[in-house]
């Protein structure tokens, strides 16, 4: 039995297989417009609901010889053809404009807008974008599923935000999308399905209590340095007061023993910051925990976002290759999707 449950339904997989299908015959593009051939329709349960009602009265009017029935049923016959009309025109001619999304982490959710252009001089109400059903190659609405709805003004267009969210780190297409009203009566329902060229930067998700960043390693230092530092007697990482020295790296306690020479900066003496500048700090992923690849990479994203908060320089070292230190929005971009691709 337990075989046998592990099996892949039949109906599951036709409607997996034609959805493939179905999506791989659509092109690539962030901007569509759409036309007669991009627009389908059917009609609702309503719609069902309403041609059997329809079925019922005008085989009775025809039974009971009825005027009054036949009004009723031609009546509400030519308001459902008038609304077919107008839901499928709510759709046909309506531009669709992709605003790339930027980048984000795993896991946390992923919005980008879909500008919506209307050209003509009546507004367009009710309709709704969502990312197609992985389900059903039809978008009919499925468990989870979320729809943003807006109207489209006259000559004018309307931003609409789309979300998903995604589990894995790395480059990641947009998913397919749908977009589809049932305005006026809901009696019809018009769709299309657009699939977006645009991709996502999906960064590894941070790790929520990183450890402390790692000590720096000494950084190489040449014989010119050397000797520069042991002239000017920099090299123990103290040296003497130079005007324009923040008052904080003074040694306090060195000038209350040099306070009788009658001079204010003879007895100072100050922290040598360029003693700090000869250590590097590198984020190496053989410090970053045990070995198991996305741990790691979640543990070096939250090391570079702290890093990057407290204004740091740090590099990075990975298996495919190291990143020289530096710092600043661009150098934690670099360092962020040598993370995500890596």
């Amino acid at each position: 039995m337990a075989a046998f449950a592990a099996l892949p339904k039949p109906l599951s997989f036709v409607r997996k297989r034609l959805r493939h299908w179905f999506e791989a015959r659509l092109p690539l593009a962030d901007s569509v417009t759409l036309t007669q051939r991009t627009v389908y329709i059917l009609p609702t349960r309503a719609g069902m609901l309403l041609f059997l009602t329809l079925a019922v009265l005008l085989v009775a009017s025809i039974n009971y010889q009825l005027n009054l029935g036949y009004l009723l049923t031609f009546l509400l016959a030519g308001t459902a053809l008038v609304g077919m009309h107008v839901c499928h025109g709510t759709l046909r001619g309506l531009a669709m404009n992709l605003i790339a999304p930027h980048a984000h982490y795993a896991g946390a959710s992923t919005a980008f807008d879909i500008k919506l252009t209307n050209a003509r001089r009546s507004v367009r109400h009710g309709i709704g974008l969502s990312l197609l059903d992985p389900q059903a190659i039809d978008g009919q609405p499925g468990a989870g599923r979320h729809w943003a709805w807006t109207d489209v003004p006259a000559q004018g267009s309307s931003l609409v935000q789309v979300a998903f969210t995604p589990q894995r780190r790395g480059l990641h297409r947009l998913p397919t999308l749908t977009a589809e009203t049932r305005f006026p009566l809901g009696t019809f329902r018009v769709w299309t399905v657009w699939r977006p060229a645009a991709q996502v930067m999906v960064y590894p998700a941070p790790e929520a209590s990183p450890p402390p960043l790692p000590p720096g390693e000494p950084r190489a230092q040449g014989a010119g340095d050397a000797a520069r530092a042991q002239s000017s007697g920099e090299f123990d990482g103290v040296r003497g007061y130079r005007r324009g020295d923040p008052l904080k790296n003074v040694l306090w306690k060195k000038a209350a023993k040099a306070g009788d020479q009658g001079s204010e900066s003879a007895g100072l003496v100050v922290r040598d910051t360029q003693q700090a500048q000869r250590h590097e700090l590198w984020l190496d992923i053989r410090q970053a925990g045990p070995p198991d690849l996305e741990r790691q990479l979640s543990r070096l994203c939250a090391w570079v976002l702290q890093a990057d908060r407290l204004g740091l320089q740090y590099g990075l070292r990975l298996s495919a290759g190291d990143i020289r230190p530096a710092s600043g929005e661009a150098h934690k971009r670099h360092c962020l999707e040598a993370l995500a691709t890596c």
